[in-house]
Protein backbone atom coordinates (compact mmCIF):
# COMPACT_ATOMS: atom_id res chain seq x y z
CA UNK A 1 0.00 0.00 0.00
CA UNK A 2 2.92 2.34 0.73
CA UNK A 3 4.17 2.11 -2.87
CA UNK A 4 0.69 2.80 -4.20
CA UNK A 5 0.14 5.81 -1.93
CA UNK A 6 3.47 7.38 -2.88
CA UNK A 7 3.00 6.64 -6.57
CA UNK A 8 -0.58 8.00 -6.50
CA UNK A 9 0.64 11.48 -5.64
CA UNK A 10 3.38 11.30 -8.26
CA UNK A 11 1.15 10.11 -11.08
CA UNK A 12 -1.59 12.55 -10.18
CA UNK A 13 0.81 15.49 -10.19
CA UNK A 14 3.27 14.55 -12.93
CA UNK A 15 1.17 12.21 -15.06
CA UNK A 16 1.99 8.75 -16.33
CA UNK A 17 4.54 9.91 -18.92
CA UNK A 18 6.09 12.43 -16.52
CA UNK A 19 6.63 9.93 -13.70
CA UNK A 20 9.69 7.74 -14.02
CA UNK A 21 10.54 4.60 -12.13
CA UNK A 22 13.36 6.60 -10.56
CA UNK A 23 10.73 9.04 -9.23
CA UNK A 24 8.86 6.13 -7.66
CA UNK A 25 12.05 4.69 -6.19
CA UNK A 26 13.01 8.06 -4.73
CA UNK A 27 9.52 8.69 -3.29
CA UNK A 28 9.34 5.26 -1.68
CA UNK A 29 12.99 4.92 -0.70
CA UNK A 30 12.88 1.37 -2.06
CA UNK A 31 15.21 -0.41 -4.42
CA UNK A 32 14.10 -1.61 -7.86
CA UNK A 33 13.75 -5.09 -6.40
CA UNK A 34 11.53 -3.74 -3.64
CA UNK A 35 9.19 -2.16 -6.16
CA UNK A 36 9.33 -4.87 -8.83
CA UNK A 37 8.84 -7.52 -6.15
CA UNK A 38 5.33 -6.09 -5.77
CA UNK A 39 4.56 -4.89 -9.30
CA UNK A 40 5.49 -6.16 -12.75
CA UNK A 41 5.59 -2.78 -14.48
CA UNK A 42 5.18 0.96 -14.20
CA UNK A 43 1.76 0.57 -15.84
CA UNK A 44 0.65 -1.85 -13.13
CA UNK A 45 1.73 0.68 -10.49
CA UNK A 46 -0.10 3.45 -12.35
CA UNK A 47 -3.32 1.45 -12.48
CA UNK A 48 -3.17 0.64 -8.76
CA UNK A 49 -2.29 4.25 -7.97
CA UNK A 50 -5.16 5.58 -10.08
CA UNK A 51 -7.67 3.24 -8.44
CA UNK A 52 -6.35 4.19 -5.00
CA UNK A 53 -6.68 7.90 -5.81
CA UNK A 54 -10.24 7.53 -7.08
CA UNK A 55 -11.20 5.50 -4.02
CA UNK A 56 -9.64 8.09 -1.70
CA UNK A 57 -11.79 10.85 -3.19
CA UNK A 58 -14.88 8.63 -3.32
CA UNK A 59 -14.56 7.73 0.37
CA UNK A 60 -14.39 11.39 1.40
CA UNK A 61 -17.47 12.15 -0.67
CA UNK A 62 -19.31 9.14 0.78
CA UNK A 63 -18.58 10.34 4.31
CA UNK A 64 -20.38 13.58 3.51
CA UNK A 65 -23.28 12.21 1.50
CA UNK A 66 -24.20 9.39 3.86
CA UNK A 67 -24.96 11.97 6.55
CA UNK A 68 -27.68 13.46 4.35
CA UNK A 69 -31.15 11.95 4.35
CA UNK A 70 -32.65 13.76 1.36
CA UNK A 71 -31.44 13.02 -2.16
CA UNK A 72 -31.09 16.67 -3.14
CA UNK A 73 -28.97 17.28 -0.03
CA UNK A 74 -26.68 14.43 -1.09
CA UNK A 75 -26.12 16.11 -4.45
CA UNK A 76 -25.51 19.46 -2.78
CA UNK A 77 -22.99 17.79 -0.48
CA UNK A 78 -20.95 16.69 -3.50
CA UNK A 79 -20.76 20.27 -4.76
CA UNK A 80 -19.86 21.52 -1.26
CA UNK A 81 -17.12 18.90 -1.02
CA UNK A 82 -15.44 20.21 -4.14
CA UNK A 83 -15.91 23.82 -3.05
CA UNK A 84 -13.96 23.06 0.09
CA UNK A 85 -11.36 20.65 -1.32
CA UNK A 86 -10.72 21.80 -4.89
CA UNK A 87 -7.54 23.70 -4.07
CA UNK A 88 -6.64 21.31 -1.25
CA UNK A 89 -7.63 17.94 -2.71
CA UNK A 90 -7.53 14.56 -0.95
CA UNK A 91 -4.93 13.44 -3.51
CA UNK A 92 -2.17 15.90 -4.38
CA UNK A 93 -2.58 17.27 -7.89
CA UNK A 94 -6.37 17.44 -8.04
CA UNK A 95 -9.01 15.17 -9.52
CA UNK A 96 -7.42 11.85 -10.53
CA UNK A 97 -10.15 11.12 -13.07
CA UNK A 98 -9.69 14.45 -14.84
CA UNK A 99 -5.89 14.37 -14.70
CA UNK A 100 -5.60 10.82 -15.95
CA UNK A 101 -8.32 11.11 -18.61
CA UNK A 102 -6.61 14.05 -20.26
CA UNK A 103 -3.26 12.28 -20.43
CA UNK A 104 -4.28 8.77 -21.50
CA UNK A 105 -7.13 9.39 -23.92
CA UNK A 106 -4.97 8.55 -26.95
CA UNK A 107 -1.86 6.81 -25.70
CA UNK A 108 -2.59 4.29 -22.94
CA UNK A 109 -5.60 2.08 -23.70
CA UNK A 110 -5.36 0.05 -20.48
CA UNK A 111 -5.34 3.06 -18.18
CA UNK A 112 -7.94 4.76 -20.41
CA UNK A 113 -10.30 1.83 -19.77
CA UNK A 114 -9.78 2.23 -16.01
CA UNK A 115 -10.67 5.91 -16.25
CA UNK A 116 -13.78 5.08 -18.26
CA UNK A 117 -14.77 2.48 -15.66
CA UNK A 118 -14.35 5.03 -12.86
CA UNK A 119 -16.48 7.56 -14.75
CA UNK A 120 -19.09 4.91 -15.53
CA UNK A 121 -19.26 4.03 -11.81
CA UNK A 122 -19.62 7.70 -10.86
CA UNK A 123 -22.35 8.21 -13.44
CA UNK A 124 -24.19 5.10 -12.25
CA UNK A 125 -23.98 6.26 -8.63
CA UNK A 126 -25.48 9.64 -9.43
CA UNK A 127 -28.14 8.09 -11.66
CA UNK A 128 -29.03 5.69 -8.82
CA UNK A 129 -29.43 8.59 -6.40
CA UNK A 130 -31.69 10.34 -8.92
CA UNK A 131 -33.77 7.18 -9.41
CA UNK A 132 -34.13 6.87 -5.64
CA UNK A 133 -35.23 10.50 -5.45
CA UNK A 134 -37.86 9.89 -8.13
CA UNK A 135 -39.14 6.81 -6.28
CA UNK A 136 -39.36 8.82 -3.03
CA UNK A 137 -41.12 11.69 -4.81
CA UNK A 138 -38.27 14.09 -4.01
CA UNK A 139 -37.27 14.47 -7.67
CA UNK A 140 -39.49 15.17 -10.65
CA UNK A 141 -40.58 12.01 -12.42
CA UNK A 142 -39.69 13.40 -15.87
CA UNK A 143 -35.99 13.59 -14.92
CA UNK A 144 -33.63 11.45 -16.98
CA UNK A 145 -31.21 10.10 -14.34
CA UNK A 146 -28.41 9.30 -16.78
CA UNK A 147 -28.63 12.63 -18.62
CA UNK A 148 -28.56 14.50 -15.31
CA UNK A 149 -25.54 12.49 -14.15
CA UNK A 150 -23.62 13.27 -17.34
CA UNK A 151 -24.42 17.01 -17.12
CA UNK A 152 -23.55 17.08 -13.42
CA UNK A 153 -20.19 15.35 -13.87
CA UNK A 154 -19.25 17.37 -16.96
CA UNK A 155 -20.08 20.66 -15.26
CA UNK A 156 -18.24 19.67 -12.10
CA UNK A 157 -15.14 18.42 -13.94
CA UNK A 158 -15.05 21.50 -16.16
CA UNK A 159 -15.15 23.75 -13.13
CA UNK A 160 -12.38 21.72 -11.49
CA UNK A 161 -10.24 22.07 -14.59
CA UNK A 162 -10.61 25.85 -14.76
CA UNK A 163 -10.22 26.40 -11.04
CA UNK A 164 -7.07 24.28 -10.79
CA UNK A 165 -5.57 25.78 -13.94
CA UNK A 166 -6.04 29.38 -12.81
CA UNK A 167 -5.76 28.63 -9.06
CA UNK A 168 -8.81 30.87 -8.73
CA UNK A 169 -12.03 29.86 -6.96
CA UNK A 170 -14.18 32.26 -8.98
CA UNK A 171 -14.35 29.64 -11.75
CA UNK A 172 -15.74 27.04 -9.39
CA UNK A 173 -18.01 29.58 -7.73
CA UNK A 174 -19.53 30.47 -11.11
CA UNK A 175 -20.11 26.85 -12.04
CA UNK A 176 -21.28 25.81 -8.58
CA UNK A 177 -24.18 28.24 -8.97
CA UNK A 178 -25.12 26.38 -12.14
CA UNK A 179 -24.78 23.02 -10.36
CA UNK A 180 -27.02 24.18 -7.52
CA UNK A 181 -29.58 25.44 -10.05
CA UNK A 182 -29.48 22.04 -11.79
CA UNK A 183 -30.20 20.41 -8.44
CA UNK A 184 -33.04 22.80 -7.63
CA UNK A 185 -34.66 22.10 -11.01
CA UNK A 186 -35.05 18.46 -9.96
CA UNK A 187 -37.20 19.29 -6.95
CA UNK A 188 -40.86 18.31 -6.80
CA UNK A 189 -43.06 21.25 -5.84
Amino acid sequence: MFIIEQAANLFNQKGYAGTSMDDILQATGLSKGGVYGNFKSKEEIAIAAFEHSVETVAQEIKLRTKLKKKVLDKLRAVVHFYQERILNPPVEGGCPILNTAVEVDDNNPVLRERVKAALDQWEQSIAYVIQRGIAQNEIRSDTDPRAFAVRFIATLEGSILLTRLYKDMRYFDTMSKQLFEMIEELQVY
